[in-house]
């Protein structure tokens, strides 16, 4: 194919002032509802998002004028080669082109990207944080340093305020990606006197992590290695029980190098973070990739979580946070509606309220992911708006957790379930 999908001006800038910034042809509404959720007020000259497919994006432009960023959805379409060299023959220069389809192939992704000039790819489902981190640079021209590419990825789970599940969420997220994906995952719970997540996990607590932050000209490879307690083979626990008598005397900085440390060991880490004002916690939320804000359906939860999407992103964070509503239908609370109506933004997740699976989990050290139904599916979408993205091959989505190594904690104890 001679010509290519996507061509520049000669000035780089690709586009004229007068034109519209996306023009996007979707197959299927949930698709156009991501997209929307994912760019919000990004494009700087506005957004058209019309049903179709890439043959009703070769129609349109072959009639009117190309807008900076052209996306197009070749799902389902026979010849998707053959449609995207067609679309070349009618998009102006300077076009940057987008494509979302169903084909779950690097080959395939090599040869549209490299081979005909299509800038970036994402399959199907696809989910906010991937429009964010894919497309949106692309759209804006505000590229991520390289220091945020390469190693783990990092997750700060936030509760609007105490008590409302952030912990139990942050647990269960780490037990799938670690255990269920067995992705190389560490759980850090920052609250180094009262945390409960490694009581969740059945995790031994250690001073590897006050010591990080304290002194962290001691943070190494080998420091990482023997600080971070095991749950499972693929799963660690880096937290502190600290007496309520000794304060942490937290160095600036501490946190940013202890997370680049982590992140060259595991593929992903997941920060237990309340939001209280101090300056380890708000380091550890700044240099995150992704925020998950966790909220109950109470009137103070809604005040908060309002305060909390009011902070700055981060230097490695393309996306608003993503929003869980914990406890939905619990007597007394707020509708979702009344929520979202007083947010004046879409709740991505929400896990009904089951206290009786919940509180059992947390009696017996089970993670409630280990059970079929609503929260696990909730915590399984919250993995995938958070960056993970499961092997064709892989069957964690559908089997059950294998338990060898829950309940650690109360063999300590000297508790069973009987």
């Amino acid at each position: 194919m001679s010509q290519q999908v996507s061509r520049v001006t000669a000035d780089g800038t690709g586009g004229r002032p007068d034109r519209l910034t996306v023009l996007a042809f979707l197959g299927d509404p949930a698709t156009e509802q991501v997209l929307r959720d994912g760019l919000g007020d990004m494009p700087a000259n506005g957004m058209d998002i019309r049903r179709g497919t890439v043959r009703t994006a070769i129609a349109a432009m072959a009639k009117m004028q190309t807008p900076e960023v052209l996306i197009v959805d070749i799902a389902g379409e026979e010849q998707p080669l053959h449609a995207l060299g067609e679309l070349s023959d009618v998009v102006e220069p300077g076009v940057r082109v987008l494509v979302i389809g169903d084909t779950d192939d690097v080959d395939f992704y090599r040869h549209i990207t490299r081979g005909m000039g299509v800038m970036e790819y994402i399959f199907k489902p696809i989910t906010r944080e991937a429009v964010a981190r894919h497309f949106a640079p692309l759209i804006t021209r505000k590229t991520i340093g390289q220091e945020a590419t390469r190693g783990g990825r990092v997750i700060a789970v936030m509760g609007a305020r105490g008590g409302v599940g952030a912990t139990t969420i942050a647990g269960n997220l780490s037990w799938l990606l670690g255990v269920m994906a067995k992705r190389h995952t560490v759980f850090v719970e920052s609250d180094i006197h009262m945390g409960s997540g490694a009581l969740l996990l059945g995790g031994k607590t250690g001073p590897g992590l006050r010591m990080a932050l304290e002194t962290p000209d001691r943070i190494d490879p080998l420091f990482v290695e023997r600080a971070a307690q095991p749950v499972a083979e693929r799963l660690q626990v880096l937290a502190s029980e600290e007496k309520l008598t000794e304060p942490l005397h937290y160095a600036p900085g501490a946190a940013r190098r202890l997370i680049e440390a982590l992140r060259v060991r595991y593929n992903f880490i997941i920060l237990d973070v309340p939001f209280l004002p101090m300056q380890c916690n708000r380091e550890l939320i700044e240099f995150a990739h992704h925020r998950v804000i966790v909220m109950d359906p109470t009137l103070a939860s809604v005040r908060d979580t309002l305060r909390l999407l009011g902070l700055p992103n981060g230097p490695w964070q393309p996306q608003s946070p993503t929003i869980v509503l914990n406890r939905q239908g619990r007597p007394g609370g707020l509708t979702r509606k009344q929520i979202e109506e007083a947010l004046k933004v879409k709740i991505d997740i929400v896990i009904p309220d089951i206290p009786k699976q919940l509180n059992e989990s947390a009696s017996f050290g089970e993670p409630a992911i280990a059970t079929k139904g609503p929260f696990r599916q909730a915590i399984i979408d919250l993995s995938r708006e958070v960056g993970f993205v499961a092997n064709r091959d892989e069957s964690m989505i559908d089997g059950t957790a294998q338990l060898t190594s829950v309940g650690g904690i109360f063999k300590m104890l000297g508790f069973s379930k009987g």
